[in-house]
């Protein structure tokens, strides 16, 4: 894998990390980590990304560690942190690491000009100082030193609420930085849940996000085996929460695609995932429909929603030979197709 356009300008500043116990946390997708340690005296990852994490997994040089919070125990001197696609997502891994790791810990940002990484200027603020110290490939280098760090960090008090009254049930949606739907609710889950059929059997909610779609599913259809599964552990976290204050109950599984996934189901559901950073993204979401059949019993039935722009109906035929568009509006579609 080729290196990102960040890993580029961290590779310029290896300098920065001779002999250090480094932390690698954030939006990262290549394997610049494993560089890395030939220089640092050890790389541990902290990853949100199921699918990152397992891949990185099979490198022996690092090791990688995959949550929504870092509670493992590690000699850590040095965080190099790659700017999240959400500026809150930033603000969380930093409080988040700052109070595990502790003042005159060391800090690398690096990040996408576009993507706002220029806000740690403002951010590191409370906890110190820190300068750019190289652009290039349309991205900053900042290195920064903690002076003060917080003293606790509660996860609970980042889940953002917000009450949701759609398609005739009433719920509270919690969810964390970073999250699909943190605290907003997405008109093309509106419109599928508006347009949903009754449900029974087992359920599959993919790309769960904060577990909007799969609470209206399990409130309407109480009797349902759901299943919530998404990539993101920080989407796992916040849609348990959801269910929890709910007082629902379902299964959640971190998966990258299906990898973590068991079928049959008699129904996939998705508000699948399109954006990855500041690029679009369709591969999982072709790679769900391509594996579909795989994972649905027989008259079992996938159901999405997508930009209308988007060109899945050819895909959902190609892999169950039909495809409907069951309701639609000026923005959004929703595809139906039965194995």
């Amino acid at each position: 894998m080729s290196y990102s356009a960040a890993s580029q300008v961290a590779a310029r500043q290896l300098e920065f990390f001779e002999n250090r116990k480094v932390l690698v946390a954030g939006e990262l997708a290549d394997t610049f980590p494993v560089e890395l340690s030939q220089t640092a005296s050890s790389v541990t990852i902290f990853t949100t990304n199921f699918g990152y994490a397992r891949r990185m997994s099979a490198h022996t040089a690092i090791r990688t560690v995959f949550g929504a919070e870092f509670s493992d125990d590690a000699d850590i001197d040095m965080i190099l942190l790659y700017w999240p696609k959400a500026k809150a997502e930033a603000e969380y891994l930093l409080a988040m690491l700052l109070a595990k790791f502790g003042p005159e810990t060391e800090i690398c940002v690096v990040g996408e000009n576009r993507s706002g990484v220029r806000s740690i200027e403002k951010m590191f603020a409370s906890y110190g100082a820190v300068t750019k110290y190289d652009s290039a490939r349309r991205c900053s280098f900042y290195w920064g030193r903690c002076e003060q760090a917080p003293s606790t960090f509660e996860i609970k008090d980042w889940f953002r609420s917000y009450p949701l009254s759609i398609a005739g049930t009433e719920l509270t949606i919690r969810s964390l930085p970073g999250v699909f739907s943190h605290g907003e609710f997405d008109q093309g889950s509106k419109l599928l849940l508006e347009t949903l059929p009754s449900l029974r059997g087992r359920v599959l909610d993919f790309g769960c996000g904060a577990g909007v779609i799969g609470a209206v599913m399990k409130t309407k259809n109480p009797s349902i085996e759901l299943e919530l599964c998404d990539i993101s552990a920080l989407a796992i976290a916040s849609a348990e929460e959801t269910f929890r204050v709910n007082q629902l109950e379902a299964t959640f599984t971190a998966t990258d695609v299906f990898a973590a996934l068991k079928g049959p189901y008699d129904y996939l559901i998705s508000n699948p995932p399109f954006h990855a950073g500041l690029k679009t993204f369709y591969a999982a979401t072709e790679d769900f429909i391509a594996k579909a059949p795989q994972y649905l019993r027989q008259d079992g039935q996938l159901i999405i929603v997508a930009n209308s722009f988007l060109r899945y109906p050819p895909l959902i035929e190609e892999s169950l030979g039909n495809c409907e568009t069951t309701a639609k509006n000026n923005k959004f579609s929703i595809y139906a197709a039965k194995k």
